[in-house]
This record gives structure tokens, sequence and C-alpha cells, in this order.
């Protein structure tokens, strides 16, 4: 007797779906992180020395590895706002190939 179509492979392959064409939706990404730093200056009487809420900044930085070793650069804020996007679409890259492995995995194992 031939059984009908496995439902869960069925369900599998339109979640797999449905996750590649999000993947058509991404930006241009970049592996890092973006910090905003606040710092002191060399300035002794400055406000800045002694209270961090009249820290100078925020002052950005780009930071990512390349061959196990920490790059930075320093940003202006403008590129701050796009290096930051690019970090969100690499995250979300990556969440989106985690759970296509997933599916793939459970669907293979059908």
């Amino acid at each position: 007797m031939h059984a009908g179509p496995d439902p869960v492979l069925q369900r599998c392959q339109r979640q797999f779906e449905a996750l590649r064409a999000e993947l058509t939706e991404l930006g241009f990404f970049c592996k890092g992180t973006i910090l905003a730093r606040r710092m002191r200056c060399g300035k002794t009487r400055c406000a800045c020395q002694s209270d961090p809420a009249q820290r100078h900044g925020p002052y950005f930085e780009w930071t990512y590895k390349v061959k196990g070793k920490t790059m930075s650069l320093h940003l202006q804020p403008k590129e701050a706002q796009v290096y930051q996007e690019g970090t969100a679409q690499w995250r979300r890259l990556r969440k989106l190939l985690a759970r296509m492995e997933n599916l793939s995995r459970r669907a293979i194992e059908r």
C-alpha cells in the first residue's frame, strides 16, 4: 500500500522555502560590532575627569575579526549607522541560516 506524501516533510519544505524567500530581502551585511565610546580628555580641569556623564563623544568604532585578530575602524556618526545596519543584517543572515539548517536536518532524517 502506498502512503501519501509525508506531511512533516511537506511542512519542512514550506518553511524552508519561506526562509529562502527571506534571504532575498537581506541587504548588505558585515560581521562585527559597532561600539559607541565616551572618552575622558587629557585636561585635568575638564568635567569629563570626574563626571562620567560629561565624557566626550560618542566616538564610534567598528570591530571585527580577521584570521583571529581583532581589527577596528573609527567611524563618523553617519558611517556608524550604515555599519550598524550591516551588522544587523549579518545577525539576521546567521539566524536564517541556522533555521534553514535545522529544517534541512529534519527533512533529511525523514
